[in-house]
């Protein structure tokens, strides 16, 4: 399965992608995972490396993230299963935010380039339990602030509908566990599996 998880920083998204790869491990199924579209790059960078990428100049961060997408569009085709977190939605609310001001990352364009069986999954969460998410578990660079919680919900449910990628899913996270996350994910996916998708499924015990 090919999934893209996106949605407002503390909604679950990179919650769901470590348990859907923990899921796959368990049945054999081995995914592809990236999860780094965010600036800082936690998932790979030491503290120098993301104090670096931090601090460079907002020309160098949007080239940066430009080929970062058009990289991951290949990856897409190169697996069969493959977990995103952010990925090109993601850039096109942070970008012109908070990386590189005003200067508008025109995402859609990389959409006809995917595969078509790629399922984009919203997570969402009210503004209330975001910010408590903040207060109870803050991230090490958290990026959205608290001011802007309405304005970046908004920002990916407007992305997510304008979206041309057929296959979607939107899971509220505001009054679900972990374990329900999962649950909710797997049963809302299987009318969007393909035939070798559901085959997978079928064969893991």
């Amino acid at each position: 399965m090919r999934v893209v998880v996106v949605g407002c920083e503390y909604t679950g998204v990179s919650t769901l992608i470590s348990q859907l790869d923990s899921w796959g491990k368990a049945r054999g199924i081995q995914h592809h995972l990236d999860d780094h579209f965010t600036i800082p790059d936690a998932f790979h960078l030491s503290d120098a490396e993301q104090e670096a990428m931090l601090t460079m100049l907002p020309a160098i961060k949007e080239r940066f993230q430009r080929f970062q997408l058009v990289y991951h569009v290949r990856l897409l085709h190169r697996y069969q299963h493959i977990l995103m977190g952010g990925f090109h939605i993601e850039e096109a609310i942070y970008g012109p935010r908070y990386y590189y001001p005003d200067k508008p990352q025109h995402v859609r364009e990389y959409e006809p380039d995917m595969p078509d069986d790629v399922l984009l999954v919203h997570l969402s969460a009210t503004p209330s339990c975001i910010r408590q998410r903040m207060q109870d578990a803050p991230h090490p660079h958290t990026l959205v602030a608290t001011e802007d919680v309405e304005e970046v919900l908004d920002a990916f449910a407007l992305e997510v509908r304008q979206s041309w990628m057929r296959r979607k899913i939107v899971i509220d996270t505001s009054e679900t566990s972990p374990e329900q996350l999962l649950e909710t994910f797997l049963e809302r996916s299987i009318p969007h599996l393909t035939a070798a998708d559901a085959a997978t499924r079928m064969l893991a015990p």
